[in-house]
């Protein structure tokens, strides 16, 4: 006989979960003793809202269930932003929630709250253990589920059934048939024999296909743009690559889009339908049936791998569309450039962003958190081609940087150099994980945009037409912060010193932050500026004067 508590433990081994992210609590110590006497990390975070991001980034680098949890009540209500956007990002995390004991559920006991009724928004699977007997079923269920349908699987755990004594079962030898897709191929293929500019577009689902979108683009002469989540999967510099698309995005991107005959997603369900083509013939691959169409409505569909539809054989073009994208690509990366090689001051932010790209190690794991860090990312580091790019992308949540740094180099280890990129905002928000950084010795670099400003936010009033308002900050000394923790700080204040400072900051062993102050009033223009943004940029500056008369 063991517990139930053991019982879960020893199922999360066997399914090769390596760490849970979270902080003890009375209703979960069953659980975190069990976790003791395992083989399984124990990672005391600060804060559970930075134990779900870490595990949620972790699981989208690894693509294998991460798991969390959280005590009664207040600590698994903190999980859930974390939670979201794993959800949003189709990422497999195990969450346990505890419980008061089961006789006193219903009496509105001391931090009991309905946690099953709170995560079940946020689950594909959502129970609770009342009998032990099914606890090892449960968990087995909860990982299979978290792992085929891609999200959060939430188990509610009574502290007194996780001390109930339990036969264990054992685990079973289960194998998984490889699933090979027979296609037929012919519409696709006369489609593209009759498109001369074909555009393809990228996005997550496109991730660890690189070589055969890259030889598949080559063949049909296709620009490629990419979806926030498609970054990376290509190197920039590639001169099929035409960058982003969206408000994030490029102007050759845009070119590319507005100039096609044939649009071919890859693995994207890229949501801002303004920028995509109207009556264009539209082929949509994604292993998400419920995808298909999402956006706009295609004439050709595949719920298929973007692996498999690339063993398509297409004849190769004579003339490639791409080519004739390159004045485009290099009049925008010339208009990038002005931004990134300036020394005016206060310094720009694309500065940052291109200097590390340039420094940064070939295969890099890159987090980004929300805001206009996420544009500086987007735009100005030059993906190798061989780098990881983690965002917040459906969510949108501040706070991910620094935790999800924390779950980045777990995941990866010491093999992975682990950048995160935040603003000032997003960073204190969560910056007490830095703690849990420096407390396992994870050589984290975390680079902060210092504008003492809600970038974002600010730019999105002005859009709108509103003059600033209540986005200021109160920064504290960013560097004497982090060397209290044990961090090595850097500071970057004039351009002219942001090379040598870089080339330190990366070469530091140990955990690291480069608080870089930046211009608060450098604003992430859209690729296509309209009439009405234009219009809200001028009423918003002149509103803005008014109040400082």
């Amino acid at each position: 006989m063991t517990s139930v508590a053991d019982v879960i433990v020893k199922v999360l081994e066997e399914s090769g979960i390596e760490r849970i992210y979270g902080i003890p609590g009375d209703s979960i110590d069953p659980l975190v003793d069990s976790i003791r006497k395992s083989n399984i990390k124990y990672v005391h975070v600060g804060h559970e809202e930075g134990a779900a991001f870490a595990a949620s980034v972790e699981g989208k680098i690894t693509g294998k269930p991460a798991a969390v949890m959280g005590t009664s009540g207040p600590g698994s209500i903190h999980l859930l932003n974390g939670l979201y956007d794993a959800k949003m990002d189709h990422v497999p995390v195990i969450a346990f929630s505890g419980q008061v004991e089961s006789d006193m559920i219903g009496h509105d006991y001391f931090q009991e709250v309905n946690l099953l009724k709170l995560f079940d928004d946020v689950s594909v699977f959502n129970q609770m253990i009342v009998n032990p007997d099914n606890a090892e079923y449960l968990i087995r269920r909860a990982i299979r589920e978290a792992k085929t349908k891609r999200g959060v699987a939430h188990l509610n755990l009574p502290v007194d059934i996780l001390r109930k004594s339990v036969n264990y079962k054992g685990v079973k030898d289960t194998v998984e048939a490889k699933v090979e897709y027979s296609v037929d191929f012919t519409k696709a293929k006369e489609l593209i024999k009759k498109s001369e500019r074909p555009v393809i577009m990228i996005g997550g689902g496109s991730r660890g296909s690189s070589k055969g979108i890259n030889d598949f683009a080559e063949k049909i002469g296709s620009p490629v743009i990419y979806a926030l989540n498609g970054k990376g999967i290509l190197p920039d510099d590639d001169p099929k690559v035409m960058g982003g698309i969206g408000l994030l995005g490029s102007k050759p991107s845009i070119d590319a889009i507005d100039k096609a005959d044939l649009l071919i997603m890859l693995g994207t369900v890229f949501p801002y339908v303004n920028f995509l083509p109207k009556d264009v013939k539209t082929i949509q691959v994604d292993i998400d049936p419920s995808h298909i169409g999402k956006r706009i409505n295609v004439d050709l569909s595949y719920p298929i791998p973007v692996d498999s539809f690339l063993k398509i054989d297409v004849e190769e073009k004579d003339e490639k569309f791409y080519e004739k994208m390159k004045g485009s690509k290099e009049d925008w990366l010339n208009s990038l450039r002005k931004q990134e090689e300036s020394n005016d001051k206060p310094m720009k932010p694309q500065k940052i962003a291109y200097l590390i790209s340039q420094k940064c190690a070939k295969n890099a794991v890159i987090v980004t958190d929300t805001g206009n860090v996420t544009m500086w990312t987007a735009r100005h580091f030059r993906a190798s081609g061989q780098q990881t790019f983690v965002f917040s992308s459906w969510l949108g949540s501040m706070g991910i940087g620094v935790p999800g740094a924390v779950g980045a180099s777990f995941a990866v280890g010491n093999s992975r150099q682990v950048i995160s990129f935040v603003g000032d905002g997003g960073f204190t928000m969560t910056m007490m994980e830095m703690i849990t950084a420096k407390r396992y010795n994870l050589p984290v670099k975390i680079i902060v945009y210092n504008n003492s400003k809600l970038g974002m936010i600010k730019f999105e009033q002005e859009v709108m037409g509103y003059p600033e308002w209540g986005v200021d900050l109160y920064n504290p000394d960013l560097g004497k912060l982090a060397e209290s923790i044990g961090f090595k700080a850097f500071s970057i204040f004039d351009p002219n010193d942001a090379e040598t400072t870089i080339d330190e900051f990366l070469k530091t062993e140990g955990p690291a932050l480069l608080d870089a102050v930046i211009d608060p009033n450098e604003r992430p223009m859209p690729p296509k500026l309209t009439f009405k943004q234009a219009e809200g940029y001028v009423i918003s500056i002149f509103r803005e004067k008014l109040q400082g008369i």
